[in-house]
């Protein structure tokens, strides 16, 4: 425990002092060349990462929004983690106070795939139940895992129709960098006493996010002759909370615009439903396998990629 928090205190010293209403019920037009990018948050609150505690990260992830420029992303909630003995329904509340948005990732972090219907849908209820009243809540959902049912086409039509009824929309995302395994092998190099390269993390989480928005972006063009506002996955974690600030320093400089959430779920593609032999992944991939679109993964997604750069360049193993 002192080493991390050694390095806690040296990852102060580092960093650049310059850092890297409503939904509308029908959608609105898009300039083809527009450039535009919202930021999401999923598995909010989530558990210990490998570097803050967890009341600490709500507080430097406000902070580092702020400093990005960020000044509306949306955090899907998972209500059933939330308990009488921890700050976690007070750390939502901040993001909200902070001019951020709640919106439905079922209370219980449930996987369409491995789980009926009837249950995964309680579990959305069971989540609008602690939500429905929150300050800058939305009525939107986000399937966990990106899993929309997989191979199972009636369990995915089922739950569509169930968003439906209940007034939901399903919030796509279209940019992924598996922020959330970068997270998880520096829980495990921290757990076994490895030293990490601070800068190299950072800059490997900052150009993962970079590469994979100009993937999706150019997948989009492809797919719809078009530039729809991108919705960058991220996760609550303890790497977004150091590093979120960074990566919207970057963007900009790469020819993005950070624009609101609330401006992402108004582009038409928040209302298509792809009708696809595997409903699992982001929409932009999903829309391509429907039009028989080719090169439709962003390659550091897989994880023996992404293992091998976190251990050859913030390892050096």
């Amino acid at each position: 425990m002192p080493s991390i928090l050694l390095a806690i205190v040296l990852f102060g010293f580092w960093r650049s002092e310059t850092p890297a209403v409503e939904p509308v019920a029908e959608p609105v037009a898009v300039a083809e060349t527009d450039k535009r990018i919202a930021f999401s948050f999923d598995d909010a609150p989530r558990g210990k990462g490998a570097f803050l505690e967890p009341d600490e990260r709500p507080r430097l992830l406000i902070e580092a929004l702020q400093t990005g420029g960020i000044k509306q992303a949306v955090f899907f909630i998972n209500p059933g983690r939330i308990t009488a003995m921890d700050h976690d329904a007070a750390d939502i509340a901040a993001y909200a106070k902070a001019g951020h948005l709640l919106a439905n990732h079922t209370a219980n972090h449930s996987k369409l795939s491995a789980v009926s219907v009837k249950a995964f849908l309680a579990d959305i209820d069971a989540a609008e139940e602690w939500l429905k009243d929150k300050p800058n809540y939305r009525p939107w959902f986000r399937f966990p895992f990106l899993d929309e049912g997989q191979k199972n086409r009636s369990k995915r039509d089922a739950v569509r129709a169930g968003l439906k009824k209940r007034g939901l929309m399903n919030a796509y995302v279209t940019v992924d960098a598996s922020d959330w395994y970068m997270e998880e092998q520096a829980l495990n190099a921290a757990k076994s006493g490895k030293t990490m390269d601070w800068n190299a993390l950072r800059d490997l989480y900052v150009e993962s996010y970079v590469q994979s928005a100009d993937f999706s972006d150019e997948l989009a063009r492809r797919t719809l002759g078009r530039a729809p506002v991108q919705m960058i996955l991220l996760h609550e974690t303890d790497l977004a909370a150091m590093f979120v600030d960074d990566l919207a320093a970057a963007l900009k400089a790469d020819g993005w615009t950070i624009v609101t959430a609330d401006e992402a779920y108004r582009d038409p593609i928040a209302y298509m439903e792809p009708d696809v032999d595997f409903a699992d992944g982001t929409r932009t991939q999903m829309l391509a396998a429907e039009r028989n679109i080719g090169k439709r993964w962003y390659q550091r997604n897989d994880q023996k990629v992404a293992k091998k750069l976190f251990a050859e360049r913030v390892l050096h193993d």
